[in-house]
C-alpha cells in the first residue's frame, strides 16, 4: 500500500469525505502552499502555543524532549492543530472585515 493509498484511505467513507480528498488532491502546489501560511505573526504563535500545549512544555535548555507516537495519534493532533488553523484564519478574515466596515461607516 502507497503512501498516497493510506492518505486517500483515511478520507474514504462517506461521499463528501471523498470529494474533499479529491478537490484537496487537485489543487495546486503553490495553493497548498499559500492556504498552509497564516497570514499574521499573531495566528502563527497561536497555533505554536496550540500544539505546545497539546505536546507538553518543557523547556528545551534542561531537558532532552522526545515524543513518540503512533500513525492514528499524529494524524489526530495534525488534524486538530489544521482545524485551530481554519478557524484562526477565518476569525482573522472576520476581525478584518468588520474592522474595514467599521472604518467605512466613520468615514460615512
Amino acid at each position: 500500500m502507497s503512501n498516497q493509498d493510506i492518505s486517500q484511505s483515511a478520507f474514504q467513507g462517506s461521499g463528501n469525505e471523498n470529494s474533499l480528498w479529491h478537490y484537496v488532491q487537485s489543487l495546486s502546489p503553490e495553493t497548498i502552499t499559500h492556504l498552509s501560511q497564516p497570514e499574521s505573526k499573531e495566528v502563527f504563535g497561536i497555533i505554536e502555543r496550540n500544539i505546545t500545549g497539546l505536546l507538553g512544555n518543557m523547556p528545551q535548555d534542561d531537558f532532552e524532549v522526545e515524543i513518540n507516537t503512533n500513525r492514528e495519534s499524529l494524524g489526530r493532533l495534525l488534524a486538530s492543530a489544521m482545524m485551530s488553523g481554519y478557524f484562526l484564519r477565518n476569525a482573522e478574515q472576520r476581525m478584518s472585515f468588520e474592522q474595514s466596515l467599521i472604518g467605512i461607516q466613520m468615514d460615512s
